[in-house]
């Protein structure tokens, strides 16, 4: 978990400083970074219960009163402060527009006989996109305006690339702004030495159990994790590097490279794993003929083991025949060829 943590927690560095620029009111819509796609947006559905959060700019007209009419920011003690004439702060934050009209109305009501107000969202800036990365088909930023799940936030970013692994990693940076019963501790300060890491299994969120399919928040960074290589060499029908799934097995890795070729030892497998943190390495041997007849339990393969496949002996078991058949097969072919040889030779002379 701890190394998980590290390398999560490098690549947000590295990624960070391109994001947060886009962040800035710009004249021109920011340039994608790290491969990012520009901010974009799920379906609005459910919009119409937003909450108002600091950030957000409200576009407040009295009827009659145009002097009143007003583009008022929520600021960030989560109040609107800055409507003509009115002194005292009205709550906004965790509001919806509605609500608020209302106080508005209320406060301009003494000085205005029955004021005729409409309070209407002109931007909204307080919640922070969420941020996709990793394996996916499209990195991208996705504003939240209303409760978002993670499946949407694939879906929106082009899906999984074949390089996911098991594992989707959730890095919360905000805490959550208007929290529904039960959800008081999500909104508890976030302290910078102990951002909440929320790790889904990939093969969970695919089988559609609801815990692998959490609420994202707004400024949550979701890491598709990448899979590690694993390199399948020696006697098999096309050797090369595959991706470590979830649960790799031998017998599954040596399928993906098409199987072992028959003349494969099989009862002796060579596995060439790297020790943490020494240079040498350890050799594993797997019977893997017992494997295949339920002798012998599977072999999990971990990131950047080396299997080697090797062949078995012109003389073993196994090649016995083949290389009978082999030799016999020779010789008759090297007397014909022998004697087709002199033929031609007393034909032409």
């Amino acid at each position: 978990m701890k190394r998980s943590f590290v390398v999560f927690a490098v690549l947000i560095c590295l990624t960070l400083p391109g994001l947060v620029r886009t962040q800035e009111p710009q004249s021109a819509p920011p340039a994608p970074s790290q491969g990012a796609s520009p901010a974009s947006s799920v379906d609005n559905q459910g919009i119409r219960n937003y909450l108002l959060g600091p950030g957000d700019v409200l576009d407040v007209r009295v009827f009659g009163q145009p002097d009143l009419n007003a583009l008022a920011e929520v600021d960030s003690d989560g109040n609107v402060s800055s409507l003509p004439f009115l002194d005292t702060p009205i709550p906004a934050k965790c509001r919806t527009e509605k609500e608020l009209q209302k106080d508005i109305a209320k406060a301009y009501g003494k000085y205005i006989k029955n004021p005729q107000v409409s309070v209407r969202i002109s931007e909204r800036k307080s919640r922070q996109p969420a941020t996709v990365f990793g394996a996916v088909r499209q990195p991208t930023r996705v504003q939240m305006q209303r409760k978002v799940r993670l499946n949407e936030l694939v879906v929106v970013s082009g899906g999984f690339t074949e390089r996911a692994s098991g594992t989707i990693q959730i890095l919360h940076t905000e805490p959550l702004m208007c929290p529904q019963p039960g959800e008081e501790a999500e909104a508890a300060p976030i302290e910078g030495t102990k951002i909440p890491l929320q790790i889904v299994k990939l093969s969970e969120l695919k089988a559609g159990k609801p815990e692998a399919n959490p609420t994202i928040r707004p400024g949550d960074y979701i890491m598709v994790t990448e899979a590690e290589p694993v390199y399948i060499t020696g006697s098999v029908i096309a050797p090369q590097g595959i991706f470590l799934r979830d649960q790799l097995t031998l017998s599954r890795a040596l399928a993906m490279v098409g199987g072992v070729k028959k003349e494969a030892k099989l009862s002796d497998v060579r596995i060439y794993r790297q020790k943490p943190g020494r240079q040498d390495q350890e050799t594993i041997h797997v019977d893997y003929a017992a494997i295949k007849k339920n002798q012998k339990p599977d072999f999990f393969l971990e990131a950047f083991d080396i299997v080697e496949v090797p062949e078995a002996g012109i003389f073993s078991p196994s090649r016995i025949g083949q290389t009978l058949m082999g030799a016999a097969t020779g010789s008759l072919g090297s007397m014909f060829t022998s004697g087709g040889s002199s033929l031609v030779n007393r034909v032409i002379y």
